[in-house]
């Protein structure tokens, strides 16, 4: 495997850069805001402002319930659908395997998480392939 001679600040860039350009082309639309945090065997990602004015208008409907659900349902069948693209990313970036994912997005706030378990810890890799912290 080849040397990667960057922070871990600019991989934690390079990440939501290319979330975000993942969720503008795979979502239809990116964050208003996104933050990558890199920590022991975990990379979690936080965007807000993730929701469309559709969908902040479903979301209002009655009581709103019902248009959560659905929202919260077809996110999460799109996200599986991209899933392999989105591990891509985290793999080719950092140099190690993804072992799951998990998601969640809330409707009130409009702010989306997604958090990968690595296979190993990032310190460990970074002194495997010399990352520099």
């Amino acid at each position: 495997m080849p040397k990667i001679n960057k922070t871990k600040g600019q991989l934690e860039a390079e990440i939501s850069e290319a979330v975000i350009q993942f969720e503008k082309e795979y979502m239809g639309r990116g964050p208003k805001e996104i933050r990558t945090f890199i920590f022991e065997d975990m990379v979690m990602i936080r965007m807000r402002g993730v929701l469309t004015p559709a969908e902040k208008q479903l979301a209002k409907v009655n009581n709103g319930d019902t248009g959560r659900m659905l929202i919260k349902q077809v996110r999460k069948e799109l996200i599986e659908k991209g899933r392999t693209l989105i591990e891509a990313i985290i793999k080719d970036l950092l140099s190690i395997d993804p072992t799951s994912m998990h998601t969640d997005i809330s409707t009130v706030t409009g702010e989306k998480v997604i958090v990968f378990s690595l296979s190993e810890s990032f310190e460990s890799a970074a002194e495997q392939h010399s990352v520099h912290q």
